[in-house]
């Protein structure tokens, strides 16, 4: 089928990429600690019978190319299981090692990034951002959401760094907003995400402005849709939380990740775009028809091969089931991973928990009834969050366990992966405690 064929209602920009959510019907694994477990059924594949059923089926049907699924006992080694190749057809097998479109998996990086900083004392939870970004300190707010964009009122409270953390701010998404205000994001390149270079019908031409400052700037000229500190609402706020790191650390953002983050947790195949020398572990990218699996980011020709507009914080980086491990891994260990300490225990503590603000409501949304951290969804001591292609990962301190599922395909609804990868590692958790 050409690309020509893809249906506008299937494949409009807004449905592929606003499949960010991580479903946490698993998050009740953390309700009890399973270090006995572990010590147990140490890094038998067999104790993921579940996990390793869902991605045979899943992969056996083609309704995937590949699934790569990594989990973990506190610092113990993680047991991968791994099915099918890079690309459907291909030869190359996918493996930990093979790198996937992260996507909203990027923002609690961001997050975390953010808290060492707060850490350091160079930011503060609760601190305005206008103290760092001075162009935010007159914010303007829609009086009617996603009504008119000059029937405004001034905005009640600054928004603070609280907010940027976890979608508080009364900032939008061109993947969620809908009427004039999402018009003036495309127009003023608020659109911080990538697809594809193809030209698919429905996913439109949107391009983020080029520059990080500039992002800043142009949001910062757009009004709220919603009063700070009021709701929560899936927004562009660890994008421009990317900026506010940049000015308190006095680094780019995408160096202080690498320095700060990457480099001492020993993730080396995570980067805001993939270099030529590693594009043979490259996945190809698959948008769902009819339930029919078609590419529409080979990786060969992928948009993750350009140089990115600016670091996306919210949606930008591509990573390996590995490397993401190591991620959680370190905040398993409470910012150490290796006998080396990245982020200090505080941080790590205080951005895995529920930071909502008291006068935050989280009623009609994807996280009614949870909470929320530092880029990620806080249930039950579970942390984590998933990403529009088919990825998941979360933590739980309380399990003493890690897990993350990496795929490839969108939107993400197409399939029930953000739900069904949590009930089955609940499951096999089940099973575990029986035994």
């Amino acid at each position: 089928m050409a690309y020509r064929d893809f249906a506008v209602s299937e494949f409009s920009r807004r449905s592929l990429l606003r499949g960010g959510a991580w479903l946490t019907a698993g998050a009740a694994l953390a309700g009890s600690p399973m270090g006995r477990v572990a010590l147990a059924q140490g890094n038998s594949g067999i104790a993921w019978r579940n996990v390793a059923t869902m991605v045979d089926k899943y992969v056996g049907e083609r309704k995937v190319a590949n699934m790569v699924a990594a989990l973990g006992w506190g610092r113990q080694d993680p047991t991968y299981i791994a099915r099918g190749n890079l690309a459907l057809g291909g030869s190359t097998r996918a493996d930990e090692d093979s790198l996937y479109r992260i996507y909203s998996m990027t923002k609690p990086i961001t997050g975390m990034a953010a808290m060492m900083l707060i850490d350091d004392a160079k930011l503060g939870l609760d601190q305005p951002i206008a103290e760092v970004l001075p162009a935010f300190s007159n914010m303007m707010v829609q009086k009617t959401y996603d009504g008119s964009v000059t029937d405004l009122v001034p905005a009640e409270r600054p928004i603070t760094v609280r907010h940027l953390l976890t979608h508080t701010a009364g900032f939008g998404y061109s993947i969620v907003q809908k009427g004039p205000i999402r018009e003036q994001y495309v127009r003023y390149g608020i659109v911080p995400g990538q697809v594809s270079r193809l030209p698919i019908p429905g996913l439109g031409r949107e391009e983020a402005i080029r520059g990080l400052d500039k992002f800043a700037n142009n949001l910062a000229r757009l009004p709220l849709v919603l009063q700070p500190g009021t709701k929560w609402s899936y927004s562009v706020s660890l994008d421009l939380l990317g900026r506010v790191i940049e000015v308190a650390s006095g680094m780019k953002f995408d160096e202080f990740l690498r320095t700060a983050i990457f480099e001492p947790t020993g993730m080396t195949s995570t980067w805001f775009r993939v270099p030529e020398s590693e594009v043979d572990r490259f996945t190809t990218n698959y948008g769902i028809m009819g339930g029919v699996p078609l590419p529409m980011d080979p990786a060969d020709s992928s948009v993750y091969l350009d140089e990115p507009a600016f670091p996306f914080g919210g949606a930008g980086l591509v990573s390996s089931p590995r490397d993401y491990d190591r991620f959680l891994q370190m905040l398993l260990g409470y910012g150490k991973i290796d006998g080396r300490r990245v982020m200090g225990e505080l941080a790590v503590r205080v951005g895995t928990s529920n930071l909502l603000p008291e006068t935050a409501t989280t009623k009609g949304t994807w996280i009614e009834g949870q909470g929320f951290g530092a880029g990620g969804r806080v249930n039950n001591d579970a942390y984590g969050w998933g990403g529009a292609a088919g990825t998941v990962g979360f933590v739980s301190h309380k399990a003493n366990l890690r897990a993350t599922m990496m795929t490839q395909y969108m939107p993400s609804e197409a399939y029930p992966i953000h739900e069904g990868f949590p009930k089955a590692v609940l499951s096999d958790l089940a099973a575990m405690q029986g035994a």
